[in-house]
């Protein structure tokens, strides 16, 4: 019989819990009181922990009272700017809503019209007053020999065609827009937007030497009776000396107009 030789062949052990020899692979745990800290790191820490702490009693504390310093100096500082602009409006007139006492009785019969487009174009009601009272002293139907028309005197080819240039609203609007075009040609020089509504827009861009003979004495007049009437006063010397040249017939027609008579 043939014998076959037993040869031992390899043996792989197997690691489990069982074996005598087996040892558990565990994780590896640190805790923080194994881990020396860096002293640079410390210090960082205390630091931050010192500027919150700081930041917070700021926040707390001392910045409220900062905040009401700060709003009472501005109050403080803005009331007497604010005070100051209420007294130039007042002394300018601009803004002022009202109507001087100073103009006749029949440009104040065209009160709450003057005050109303004096609004609607952002003018002192002084200003609409003082172009009336010289250009017509009031009256609707006024006319002039170079053909101006109605109460503020606005010449024919300011009107679109259809237009009823005697209407005192279509007249206002006409004549108001073009004396805000002077005012804007002069960059808000009141005079001489006056002395431009009565010689035009050249007279506008020149001065007195240049002007006719009527814009000087327009300008006399308007600049007189406008600032008197500005500046609080009750009656206008300025107006007084224009009815005494000739003013007060051009009035008398407008009560007989107007039925105040």
């Amino acid at each position: 019989m043939t014998i076959y030789e037993q040869t031992a062949t390899g043996i792989w052990s197997v690691d489990s819990p069982l074996s005598d020899y087996y040892e558990e692979d565990l994780p590896l745990q640190i805790g923080h009181r194994d881990l020396v800290q860096d002293p640079i790191q410390q210090r960082m820490f205390v630091i931050l922990l010192a500027v919150t702490a700081a930041l917070l009693i700021f926040a707390l504390l001392i910045l409220p009272g900062l905040l009401r310093n700060n709003q009472a100096q501005i109050s403080e500082n803005v009331a007497p700017q604010a005070e100051a602009a209420v007294v130039e409006n007042v002394v300018s007139g601009i803004g002022i809503g009202g109507l001087s006492p100073v103009f006749s009785p029949e440009v104040q019969h065209w009160a709450p019209q003057i005050i109303e487009w004096s609004a609607a174009y952002n003018l002192d009601p002084n200003i609409v007053a003082t172009i009336m009272q010289i250009e017509s002293c009031g009256d609707p139907q006024a006319g002039s020999s170079a053909g101006a028309q109605g109460l503020f005197q606005v010449m024919p080819f300011h009107f679109s065609t259809g237009e009823n240039m005697l209407d005192p609203q279509t007249n206002a609007a006409r004549g108001l827009a073009y004396y805000v075009e002077r005012l804007e040609q002069t960059a808000g020089d009141v005079g001489l937007a006056f002395a431009g509504y009565n010689g035009g827009h050249v007279a506008a861009g020149t001065t007195w030497d240049n002007w006719a003979n009527e814009t000087q004495r327009y300008f006399t007049w308007s600049t007189g009776i406008y600032e008197e009437a500005s500046t609080g006063l009750t009656e206008s010397t300025t107006l007084q000396e224009w009815l005494a040249a000739g003013g007060a017939s051009l009035c008398d027609q407008a009560a007989n107009q107007l039925g105040l008579q």
